[in-house]
């Protein structure tokens, strides 16, 4: 709450580098740590590469609330080129299918909020969600009673969501070689 909280003192132009809105953007902070560091599980960054990066959203709506961003500093869809749009999409898919892997939802919402009028935390650094959905979970319980109900702690989250993404990884790597030694 404090974080949110220090964004409505701020005056709302979303479009405001993040030197000039008071608090340091979170994500640019998390796009600058090496992705196997220390730095990057307690920022909670799973993934980063040329395109952008795969992070836990430090207040999840559920377990494996997965944040997908760019490195580069931009509020709006329409101020990423195609080649930027390009990437996030292939990072939210590669999201999806480690959620899919990891934690086996039966359904996945996934999101944009742009503007802070539209929901965003964090305007001026455009963001995908993903939340992870089952039957019967208890989302209703953020806009009914105010809490959210998180069965595992974000360090273990973090842990086997990173266990789950190495073996992904691993995998890729060794259909890519595979497609180059027997090019169809």
């Amino acid at each position: 709450m404090e974080y949110i909280n220090s964004l409505d003192a701020e005056p709302c132009d979303d479009k405001a580098p993040p030197a000039k809105k008071g608090p340091t953007c979170f994500i640019c902070e998390a796009a600058k740590v090496a992705p196997d560091s220390p730095a990057a599980e307690k920022l909670l960054v799973l993934h980063r590469d040329e395109r952008g990066l795969i992070m836990l959203n430090r207040y999840p709506y559920t377990s494996g609330h997965l944040l997908v961003a760019l490195d580069e500093h931009l509020g709006e869809l329409s101020d990423l080129s195609p080649l930027q749009r390009a990437g996030l999409m292939e990072l939210t898919a590669m999201s999806e299918r480690l959620l899919r892997l990891a934690v086996n939802p039966q359904g996945i919402n996934v999101g944009i909020n742009l503007g802070r009028c539209a929901g965003a935390g964090l305007p001026g650094h455009l963001h995908v969600h993903l939340v992870p959905r089952w039957s019967g979970d208890v989302n209703f319980m953020s806009a009914v009673g105010q809490v959210r109900v998180i069965p595992q702690a974000l360090e273990a989250t973090w842990a086997h969501l990173r266990a789950t993404l190495e073996k992904i990884e691993h995998e890729d790597t060794k259909t890519r070689r595979k497609t180059m030694r027997n090019p169809e």
